[in-house]
């Protein structure tokens, strides 16, 4: 799923920037919220759980250096953008 708050995610570095991200995210399931694989609270929320112990692995699919293991904007970013669709 390529979409603004996709895009954004990645660059989330500050609070305000997750801010940010969180109103695109927002927009975007305002929009597009029947596309969601998790579109409701209870999905999203199990799924979220498991993508978090999982967004590790997609960081190191990726090539990405990035340690999931240390609190960030951007990674509580990427986790809520997976979560969208996580299975």
């Amino acid at each position: 799923m390529i979409d603004k708050a996709s895009e954004v995610a990645p660059t989330v570095q500050t609070y305000e920037e997750f801010q940010n991200f969180l109103a695109l995210l927002a927009e975007d399931y305002k929009a597009n919220g029947k596309e969601w694989e998790n579109a409701d609270a209870g999905s999203f929320l199990e799924a979220l759980a498991a993508y978090s112990k999982d967004i590790g692995a997609y960081y190191k699919n990726t090539n990405q250096q990035v340690d999931a293991s240390v609190p960030s904007w951007r990674v509580f970013a990427e986790m809520l953008c997976g979560a969208r669709v996580y299975e």
